[in-house]
């Protein structure tokens, strides 16, 4: 089967949909509003739906992974944000190294985690 991809736009649910639209847009995504209750968020062509939808098991165990082409500098412009003093239960991690890359951690206000990373080239 070839697979001709355009896109992969995975659903997040959210604990308090107006707090965590601002939280990405702060974190410098585009909103689309695509109905009262989901969002569609994009930027430099990838994207994600946003989702006034809490289950807890759910959203505690979903976690999606960007790939950046500057890890160091993604985290940097991410750090200057200061979005954990402006969000509650928002957590920003340092910059580690791996064998296979280099990666951050962000948890977003109601708990899905994104990784920021980059591979060895």
């Amino acid at each position: 089967m070839e697979h001709k991809a355009i896109s992969i736009r995975p659903f997040i649910g959210s604990k308090d949909f107006e707090l965590s639209r601002s939280f990405y847009r702060d974190l410098g995504f585009e909103e689309v509003v695509l109905m009262p209750n989901m969002s569609l968020f994009k930027t430099d062509g990838i994207g994600f739906y946003l989702q006034s939808y809490y289950v807890k098991d759910w959203v505690d165990n979903t976690m999606v992974f960007v790939e950046v082409d500057d890890v160091n500098r993604h985290w940097t412009e991410s750090q200057a944000l200061n979005l954990p003093s402006k969000y509650e239960n928002v957590r920003l991690s340092a910059v580690r190294h791996n064998d296979w890359g280099s990666e951050y951690f962000l948890h977003d206000p109601s708990g899905i985690l994104w990784h920021f990373g980059e591979f060895k080239k």
